[in-house]
């Protein structure tokens, strides 16, 4: 999915253009000619072959009436580095979902994330970037957290690994102020929490991040992440197994409230290790 989540991306703004330039009675020849370029440039468009140039979109937004609509697409597209180019369509469908359930290995889910650990995280794998770089994806992780504000927020369930309360993402002051941000979302009953600690031994899901996604009118989907690649399942058969387990996951985890008392008694070990540094 490194290039794929944009790749559909172009596919809608061609298959939108189409529709309002037959909307508006144009064929691909007479709208090439009000923007001057060929029908057979138009058509490159709309099957997302060539992606055309800003000024083209600026023309094609005068001549369709379209309201500035593909500029705003077009330079999406091109400028928004806030997520990686395999997290993006994710990103997307995660604002849409009804239901999301997410297993967390190794990392608090993004979500969940304060500025302070996010920016511990990007600088981590990023540890060159300048800092206009790390702003931005921090920036962009913040955002995504606000999906958890709204009053038709999803039903959101997270299983962490105990591995993600031990490791001082920051430091322990990063880290306590991270676990304390979790137990107070759990607390508001903004998120359902539960930890698989390190007792349960082998569990479903050993190969990493998962997201599950349900939606409203439209089926179900799921999201995992490796290094530096993400996938996007929505075969039914391989999103039931999916679904599957996760289920013995959460069979396998603590209660959620043993869950925060574990994430608490994390919190204050951190806190603890920061006044003594």
């Amino acid at each position: 999915m490194a290039n794929g989540s944009r790749q559909a991306a172009w596919e809608f703004f061609g298959a939108e253009l189409k529709r309002r330039r037959e909307d508006a009675g144009f064929t691909q020849v007479k709208l090439g000619t009000r923007v001057f370029v060929s029908g057979g440039y138009i058509g490159q468009f709309e099957q997302a072959i060539r992606k055309p140039q800003l000024d083209v979109v600026q023309r094609i937004d005068d001549a369709l009436q379209t309201d500035g609509i593909f500029e705003r697409l077009c330079r999406k597209l091109i400028d928004d580095r806030r997520y990686a180019d395999y997290f993006a369509k994710a990103a997307e469908l995660e604002a849409l979902a009804t239901n999301i359930s997410e297993f967390a290995p190794t990392l608090v889910p993004g979500l969940l994330q304060t500025p302070a650990y996010a920016r511990a995280v990007t600088l981590a794998m990023n540890p060159l970037a300048p800092d206009e770089f790390i702003e931005e994806k921090v920036s962009g992780r913040v955002e995504r957290t606000r999906i958890l504000k709204d009053a038709t927020r999803p039903v959101y369930w997270v299983i962490l690994h105990e591995n993600v309360l031990r490791v001082p993402v920051g430091g322990p002051t990063v880290m306590a102020e991270q676990l304390e941000h979790v137990v107070t979302l759990a607390r508001l009953r903004t998120v359902i929490m539960q930890v698989l600690p390190y007792a349960a031994g082998a569990y479903a899901l050993m190969n990493g991040m998962t997201v599950l996604m349900e939606f409203e009118d439209a089926p179900p989907t799921a999201y995992t992440e490796a290094v530096y690649s993400g996938n996007l399942l929505d075969d039914p058969a391989v999103v039931k197994r999916t679904h599957s387990a996760y289920d013995l996951l959460r069979a396998a985890a603590l209660s959620p409230e043993a869950s925060l008392a574990l994430i608490e008694s994390a919190a204050k070990d951190h806190r603890r290790c920061a006044s003594t540094t």
